[in-house]
């Protein structure tokens, strides 16, 4: 696999990095709707680094009856679109090691799921691609044990990559998380961002698929920023409780901005 060719680094500790997108692709309407408002918010933001992020196939679903998503040829399509009539960097995850060369053809941002993160032949993978590299932190893992994750990243030749916080496993279908995370994870040497509304999912909780708390997404969010993160990762959605994944976790669409205004606030003072 040949790697991109060279680019500035996307991340800029001079701008909070917000991550953010629908869970899924789903379709065009719901696409361009996130991003028309990420890119008002870009314009009245400019100290926001936006990218659009949307998933192609939900691939660890709790039970067979849970949808999918677009697929990749449909979902690079999308994400293709968003980049061309926003100018967003785009990101989605990547599960297989032979979906990697398509999906760099078009994203800027490659992730490894939380789930994946200790799989050696998929960060190889992604970090031979020239991308930059967005990996989870998986919810069985300690903080300090992500140093060993970037740095197969780093033997591998990635060329930049971002570590995000999304919670730890805290007895059945429940996570917590553990602020100090933030300063540990940052003696890797990477960005570190937090996964705002996956950190309050609740696993499997749904009777079949998994629920969550988007009523914490804030409080998290804002006590990770006073913690030291350098990003969020936010999933948004025009109608989450009609969504076709993680409903309950996500931030309705039109709640975003205000929620986008009290964590710059917060990422400035942590700054001070």
């Amino acid at each position: 696999m040949s790697a991109a060719p060279a680019s500035p680094m996307l991340f800029d500790p001079r701008r909070l990095l917000l991550i953010a997108g629908p869970c899924s692709l789903e379709n065009e309407g719901i696409c361009r709707a996130v991003a028309g408002v990420l890119a008002e918010l870009r314009r009245e933001c400019p100290e926001l680094n936006l990218v659009f992020k949307g998933s192609f196939d939900k691939a660890n679903r709790t039970s067979l009856a849970g949808e999918r998503g677009t697929g990749l040829e449909a979902g690079l399509e999308l994400l293709a679109q968003v980049k061309r009539e926003h100018g967003f960097p785009v990101l989605t995850d990547v599960h297989e090691t032979a979906q990697m060369a398509r999906v760099a053809e078009v994203c800027d941002v490659i992730q490894i799921p939380a789930f994946l993160c200790r799989q050696t032949d998929l960060l190889l993978s992604a970090a031979a691609t020239g991308r930059v590299v967005n990996v989870k932190k998986g919810q069985f893992l300690s903080p300090p044990e992500m140093a060993h994750v970037t740095a197969k990243l780093r033997e591998g030749g990635a060329r930049e990559v971002w570590q995000t916080e999304r919670g730890t496993t805290f007895g059945y279908q429940n996570l917590v998380v553990d602020m100090r995370a933030f300063p540990i994870m940052a003696r890797n040497g990477y960005p570190t961002v937090f996964d705002a509304t996956h950190a309050v999912q609740l696993p499997g909780a749904g009777g079949g698929r998994s629920s969550g708390q988007r009523e914490f997404v804030p409080t998290l969010a804002l006590a990770a920023l006073a913690a030291g993160a350098d990003g969020l990762f936010v999933e948004t959605h025009p109608d989450p409780d009609r969504a076709i994944s993680d409903g309950p976790n996500m931030i309705p669409l039109a709640e975003l901005p205000a929620l986008v205004r009290r964590c710059l606030a917060i990422w400035r003072a942590a700054r001070a």
